[in-house]
């Protein structure tokens, strides 16, 4: 696969039986509309009064604000929102183990786009009628993470790929005044970073290296940027391949030769975001969630740039995962035609464009990343587009839980230095084999 740019920008858990996706879930909707757009039977909704809307914890502080503004115009049906863990793996079990119990405690729930096909065939969440949303005026490949077998189950409000954050202020006393185009720019940067009184032990870069999914996702985009893949599109494991292994070696490496440091392995989105801001790392891989925060701590002191190629020959840049969020309606809600109306509203253009300026989430809408207003202030909003467009899933199985953990059983131990990447990279396409075909 080419690598091309990758700028500030599935699914989990046990292994299950794939189901025809043609009817709602739990209960709760009327008698089908076979003229419905997306390939499935959805009828209207019924129930209206209070709902919840739950997500990962709100790191910005501004999502329940925000929805304040829903609940004065609706005030019989308003909404409350629920704060899970900051951990994607971690939100995912709540949301299972709310839909085991078939607990209507959570209406409105938002998923990471890895975990819509889960969701989706197990009939936990009802599936939605695509001609009540926008959808050719949003980004082809986030509409894409909504649909599982051809039909709507949960809409995109905010789409995701990573971004490289870079100390400016460090580099630019170091001598360096350009953003790094590929992983030799950055050993350059943080070499002369390194040649600044007290800071001859700063860490060189940093991504999410914890063995959680942010491990997975930065492993994917190593693979993808070196021209390899994990799983095909196809659904065949094809991660024992030269590419692969570039790849991960290129992390194995980074890690003996302490360009990425020892610390790296405990971070998370936000304990490295932590380290880049406290002077502990010159380069630092993160979604753009990230940028109104550091803007506050750090002003103009740091700069954003696409994730460098791996090579001096990709000097257009690496590859992204494809991030992102979507929002869907639990089979065990009770009031579902007011859950409906939400998402209609929280997936318009309007609040997208709020979620990007107060919190700066990745939108979903392309109008929005061509408005000269918002580049002004969002300069990396082109570059992002692009990157969206043609951002690399992750393996896109049912199963992904499964395959996400197995990719960090195989892929942690190379990174602490007990594992090679050349038994790494077989050992997960015969264990990714097995799990893959256990769903055929």
């Amino acid at each position: 696969m080419a690598t091309r740019k990758g700028i500030a920008l599935a699914a989990g858990a046990a292994a299950m039986v794939l189901m025809t996706a043609c009817s709602s879930g739990g209960g709760g909707q009327t008698s089908g509309d076979s003229g419905a757009s997306g390939g499935g039977a959805t009828g209207e909704f019924e129930g209206r009064g209070p709902i919840t809307y739950v997500q990962g914890k709100d790191n910005s502080g501004l999502m329940a604000p925000m929805l304040e503004d829903w609940n004065k115009d609706h005030p019989d049906e308003k909404v409350e929102m629920i704060e899970l863990s900051a951990e994607a793996d971690q939100q995912r079990n709540s949301m299972v183990q709310n839909a085991q119990t078939q607990s209507d405690a959570y209406c409105v729930i938002s998923l990471d786009n890895i975990h819509v096909a889960e969701f989706a065939a197990h009939r936990w969440v009802e599936p939605l009628n695509e001609a009540d949303f926008e959808k050719d005026k949003i980004l082809p490949a986030v509409w894409q993470t909504g649909l599982y077998r051809d039909q709507l189950y949960a809409v995109p409000y905010a789409s995701d790929g990573g971004i490289l954050y870079y100390r400016k202020d460090l580099l630019e006393q170091a001598g360096v005044t350009d953003p790094p185009k590929t992983w030799d720019d950055m050993k350059k940067g943080c070499e002369a970073v390194r040649g600044l009184d007290g800071h001859s032990d700063i860490g060189c870069y940093g991504g999410q290296m914890a063995k959680y999914e942010g491990l997975t996702v930065n492993v994917d985009e190593a693979i993808h940027s070196a021209g390899g893949q994990i799983v095909s599109p196809e659904g065949e494991v094809v991660v024992d391949s030269p590419e692969a292994l570039k790849g991960l070696q290129t992390l194995e490496n980074a890690f003996k030769d302490n360009f990425i440091p020892e610390e790296a392995l405990t971070y998370k989105e936000e304990e490295g975001r932590a380290a880049f801001e406290s002077d502990r790392l010159v380069y630092y891989r993160n979604w753009p969630y990230q940028y109104s925060l550091t803007k506050e701590k750090l002003g103009d002191k740091f700069g954003v740039a696409p994730l460098p190629g791996l090579t001096a020959d990709q000097p257009e840049g690496g590859m992204s995962s494809l991030g992102g969020h979507n929002v869907a309606i639990s089979s065990f809600c009770k009031n579902k035609a007011t859950a409906y109306d939400f998402i209609k509203w929280f997936t318009s253009e309007d609040i997208e464009k709020r979620l990007l300026t107060e919190q700066t989430l990745a939108p979903i809408y392309s109008a929005l990343y061509d408005d000269q207003e918002l580049i002004d202030q969002y300069p990396y909003l082109p570059a992002l587009k692009g990157s969206i467009e043609s951002a690399a899933p992750r393996p896109q199985v049912v199963n992904y839980g499964d395959v996400s953990a197995a990719i960090q059983d195989a892929v942690f131990p190379v990174l602490q230095g007990q594992a090679t990447s050349e038994q790494a990279v077989k050992d997960l396409s015969a264990k990714l084999t097995e799990l893959t075909s256990a769903q055929q």
